[in-house]
C-alpha cells in the first residue's frame, strides 16, 4: 500500500495515480477541491484504474442536507481564527467534563445539562461545542444525590433534560441488546425506569429556577435550538 499526502494539484494527482495504474493498483482518495476530484476521477477513467471516492458522495449527501454548498477547500487552508480555538477549546471541555467527570468544571461551563441515563446529554454536549460553548453534563442517578460542585455552580446556567417513559425504556433496551447484556436488567425494566424518572423530576421541582425541557421524539439540533433559546430569553447568550 502506497499513502500519498497533501495531493494539493494535477501533478501530485497525476504522480499516484500513474504509480497505481503501473503497478495495477486500487485508489482509495479524499480530495475536498471539487475541480481536483473531478480530474481525479477523469484520469483514473482513462488509465484504467479503479477508484473509490471516499469523501466526494458524503460532501454531496451533507450539502444537501444542511442546504449549504462545501467550501471546497481542505482544512489546513483555511485561517486559524479566534473562532476556530473557542470551539476547539470547547470540544476539550465538553469531553473532560462529561458524565460527571470533573465535578470543579461545572462552576466554569458556560451551560450545564442534567438528565438521568440516555437523555441525549453527551450528544448534545458535543454539538453545542462545536459551536463553542462549554458544556458540562451530570447523570442523575436513582437514589444519588448531584454533586455538591453542582449546587454551588450558577443555577441560572443549569438545564434539566427529560424524556417519554416509553422512548426511554426502548432506547435502554436497545442499548442492553448493543452490548450483549440481558434484557432482564434494570436499566431497561419499565418500572425501574419510571423510578428513575419520577425521582428526577423531584429533583428538579426542588430546583425552580432549572429550566426542564422534554427530549422525546426531538432531535439534537432541535432540542439544541431550544436550550439556546430558553437560555436567552432567561438573559443568557450562549453563543
Amino acid at each position: 500500500m502506497r499513502l500519498h499526502q497533501r495531493v494539493r494539484d494535477r501533478e501530485a494527482a497525476r504522480a499516484a495515480i500513474e504509480a497505481a495504474a503501473s503497478d495495477g493498483g486500487l485508489v482509495v482518495f479524499t480530495i475536498v477541491s471539487p475541480e481536483l476530484r473531478e480530474f481525479v476521477h477523469q484520469l483514473c477513467y482513462e488509465k484504467r484504474v479503479e477508484a473509490v471516492d471516499i469523501i466526494g458522495a458524503l460532501l454531496g449527501k451533507l450539502s444537501s442536507f444542511v442546504e449549504a454548498e462545501p467550501l471546497g477547500m481542505p482544512s489546513v487552508a483555511l485561517p486559524l481564527s479566534e473562532e476556530y480555538f473557542r470551539r476547539i477549546e470547547a470540544v476539550e471541555f465538553a469531553v473532560k467534563s462529561d458524565d460527571g467527570k470533573e465535578p470543579r468544571n461545572l462552576k466554569k461551563a458556560d451551560l450545564i445539562l442534567v438528565g438521568v441515563s440516555r437523555t441525549s446529554k453527551t450528544p448534545l454536549s458535543t454539538y453545542l461545542a462545536n459551536r463553542g460553548i462549554k458544556v458540562a453534563n451530570v447523570p442523575l442517578v436513582l437514589g444519588v444525590g448531584v454533586p455538591q460542585e453542582l449546587e454551588e455552580a450558577p443555577q441560572d446556567r443549569v438545564v434539566a433534560l427529560t424524556i417519554g417513559l416509553d422512548q426511554l425504556v426502548e432506547i435502554r433496551r436497545a442499548r442492553l441488546r448493543q452490548l450483549g447484556m440481558p434484557s432482564d436488567s434494570s436499566y431497561g425494566l419499565r418500572e425501574h425506569v419510571l423510578e428513575e424518572l419520577e425521582y428526577a423530576l423531584g429533583l428538579f421541582k426542588q430546583h425552580p429556577g432549572w429550566p426542564v425541557i422534554d427530549v422525546t421524539a426531538r432531535a439534537i439540533e432541535e432540542t439544541a435550538g431550544i436550550i439556546v433559546d430558553t437560555m436567552k430569553q432567561r438573559g443568557r447568550v450562549l453563543y
